[in-house]
C-alpha cells in the first residue's frame, strides 16, 4: 500500500536545501513561546518536556484550535506554546514532577483553554488523556531521575541511540506513555528543540529523524514521495480513517523519505523539518495549496515561494492529477502527533 519514491525524495530534498540557504534556523527563544533564552538548563528541558507532550490533535474537524491571549489571537501550535509560556511564567512550579504527578483534566481544561475572538472558548480535545500523560511524567521522573528533567540529557551522554552500555536520549524517552510513538514525531521534535536551545549536543547525528505530523505526510503524498496505492489514495480522499497499523506505515513511509531528501539536500533533519512544517502550514496547506492556487504573501514570507511559484511546484502530483490534491490520511484517537 504504501512506498517511497527515493528520486522523488532526493528531487525535495535539493529544493528544500536551496530555500534554507542564508536562513538562520530558529533558536526558540521568542518569550511569548519558550523559555527566556536566560532560563536554565532544567527549566528549558522540563518546559519543552511537559509541551511537547502537549503537542498533538490540537484541532479537530469544525473546532479549531484558537483564541485571544492578552489581545492577541494565536492559532494551533502557537496557541499551545503561549499559554505554556504564559504559565511557566505565572506558576513556575507547573512544570516540576512533584505537580505534574497530581494534574488533574480540571486542570488541563483550565491551563489550555483561550477565548475565542468571536464568543466562547478554544479549548484542548482530550483534556483526561492529557492529565494522564502529564501525571505519567512526573511520577516517572520522580521515580527514575530524582525528579530531575535534566538527567534525561545527561544520561544520554549525546546519543539519540544507544550504544556501548549507554542508553540513548530517544530510547530513554519511550518510558513515558506520551513519548511511545514507534514513529518517533514526539522524541525527534523534543530533540530538536533542546539542540536548537544548546542543551542537547547530539554526537550521532546520523540517527537524526524529521519528525513527521500531520503537515509533513500531507505534502510526501502530494509530491509523490510517499507512493500509494489507488485504494488508499481513495479512503484519504474519502476521509475514512486508517486503522492504527496503516498510520505508522504511512508515517514510517514519509521519515524515510525526508531521511532521503536531507541527505539528497546536505540538509540536517531538524532543520529541514522547519522548513517543511512552515511550507505545510503556510504554502501546501489543506485547503488551498500554493502549487494551485497561486503563492500567498505567508508563503512569500517563510521562503516557500519564488518569483510568484511555489518551492516544490514542479514535483507537485496534485496539479497533473487532482486525486492527490488529498488532505492528510484521517487518524484522529492518538497523542502520537
Amino acid at each position: 500500500m504504501f512506498g517511497v519514491n527515493v528520486e522523488r525524495a532526493r528531487a525535495a530534498g535539493s529544493r528544500l536545501a536551496e530555500a534554507l540557504r542564508g536562513i538562520e534556523p530558529d533558536p526558540f527563544i521568542d518569550p511569548r513561546l519558550y523559555p527566556r533564552a536566560s532560563a536554565d538548563r532544567e527549566t528549558v528541558v522540563m518546559y519543552f518536556l511537559v509541551m511537547v507532550a502537549m503537542d498533538h490533535r490540537l484541532s479537530r474537524p469544525g473546532r479549531p484550535y484558537e483564541g485571544l491571549v492578552d489581545g492577541e489571537l494565536y492559532h494551533g501550535a502557537d496557541l499551545l506554546y503561549r499559554l505554556g509560556a504564559k504559565k511557566l511564567e505565572e506558576d513556575p512550579d507547573f512544570f516540576t514532577a512533584e505537580r505534574l504527578a497530581r494534574v488533574t483534566e480540571r486542570d488541563v481544561v483550565e491551563w489550555l483553554s483561550a477565548p475565542k475572538p468571536r464568543g466562547g472558548v478554544a479549548r484542548p480535545p482530550d483534556p483526561g488523556v492529557r492529565a494522564w500523560l502529564l501525571r505519567d511524567i512526573g511520577v516517572k521522573l520522580a521515580k527514575l531521575y530524582g525528579g530531575e528533567a535534566y538527567r534525561l540529557v545527561a544520561e544520554s551522554h549525546g546519543l539519540l541511540r544507544g550504544e556501548r552500555g549507554v542508553e540513548g536520549f530517544i530510547d530513554r524517552l519511550k518510558v513515558f506513555r506520551a513519548y511511545q510513538d514507534p514513529v518517533e514525531k514526539k522524541p525527534f521534535l523534543l530533540a530538536k528543540f533542546l539542540e536548537r536551545r544548546g542543551i542537547l549536543e547530539v554526537r550521532d547525528p546520523w540517527n537524526k529523524e524529521v519528525p513527521v505530523d500531520n503537515h509533513l505526510a500531507r505534502i510526501a503524498v502530494r509530491i509523490g514521495a510517499v507512493t500509494l496505492d489507488d485504494e488508499a489514495i481513495e479512503k484519504i480522499a474519502a476521509g475514512v480513517e486508517f486503522t492504527w497499523e496503516e498510520d505508522v506505515l504511512i508515517r514510517t513511509a514519509a521519515r524515510m523519505a525526508y531521511k532521503e531528501a536531507a541527505r539528497a539536500g546536505g540538509v540536517d533533519p531538524f532543520i529541514m523539518d522547519d522548513m517543511l512544517w512552515l511550507y505545510g502550514r503556510s504554502c501546501c496547506t489543506r485547503e488551498r495549496p500554493a502549487c494551485i492556487y497561486g503563492c500567498t504573501e505567508e508563503c512569500e514570507r517563510i521562503g516557500g515561494c519564488r518569483g510568484g511559484k511555489a518551492l516544490l511546484e514542479d514535483l507537485c502530483l496534485a496539479r497533473a492529477d487532482r486525486r492527490y490534491l488529498v488532505n492528510e490520511h484521517v487518524y484522529l484517537n492518538t497523542w502520537y502527533y
